[in-house]
């Protein structure tokens, strides 16, 4: 199984920690959010990972080279200007094959065990999403989970409101027929929840959305702290 990271972010909300480094190499607990993810992906066998690259793509590539120092093999894209969370896939299908891969998003830190992700069986679904408790900053959520099925709002099915972690398991099917560009990818999840094709669970783990310079420190300091050995 293939695996690949989102990274192309431009990390306005981190600035002026994204002006001269890319969001995915802001460190915690003394490592790069994304080393978190390529470290964890090894562990459990995952050691194809695709990253895209736009915002100071050299500096991303140059740190992380082809993988081997972390014994997985790394293989990049690159998007003159960000292409957004679909648009960075499809312009990565050729390289991700037709298979099922694991989508992690580079700006979060988690302690959510990825093995759980090689026993996903999507069958005739279109994606496996990973949600969690709705956060301080977004405390509606973004859809509704019901017998591990996932929901949008519109559709009025009674279950817990979460928000997605961006830790998922994608079906490339989903893009079948979609041409290259700027793409957001929630359209075409709920677009897949409609037609009920996407299933999901709630994470048991913790979570951070690292998005802010105020959660980078605090998660660096409540790593160092123990808070999560």
């Amino acid at each position: 199984m293939k695996a690949m990271i989102l990274a192309a972010g431009l990390g306005n909300r981190m600035r002026p920690l994204t002006l001269y480094k890319p969001k995915p190499l802001l460190e915690v607990g003394g490592k790069p959010l994304i080393v978190w993810h390529i470290e964890k992906l090894k562990k459990i066998g995952v050691t194809e990972i695709i990253i895209n690259s736009a915002w100071l793509a050299d500096v991303l590539i140059g740190a992380l080279g082809d993988g081997s120092q972390f014994g997985v093999t790394i293989r990049w894209t690159r998007e003159a200007e960000g292409l957004e969370t679909a648009g960075g896939i499809i312009n990565a299908l050729p390289l991700l094959g037709t298979e099922p891969f694991i989508l992690v998003n580079g700006d979060v830190w988690t302690t959510f065990d990825f093995s759980s992700l090689l026993n996903v069986n999507l069958g005739a679904d279109l994606a496996h999403l990973v949600f969690v408790t709705n956060p301080a900053q977004h405390p509606k959520g973004d859809f509704i989970l019901a017998n591990g099925r996932s929901y949008t709002f519109e559709q009025g099915q009674q279950g817990e409101a979460l928000t997605y972690s961006g830790v998922a398991v994608i079906n490339p099917k989903m893009f079948d027929g979609l041409d290259a560009g700027k793409r957001p990818l929630a359209p075409l999840l709920k677009d897949a929840m409609l037609d009920g094709k996407i299933s999901a669970e709630k994470m048991q783990a913790a979570w951070v959305d690292v998005g802010t310079p105020e959660r980078l420190s605090d998660l660096d300091l409540q790593i160092r702290q123990g808070m999560y050995a």
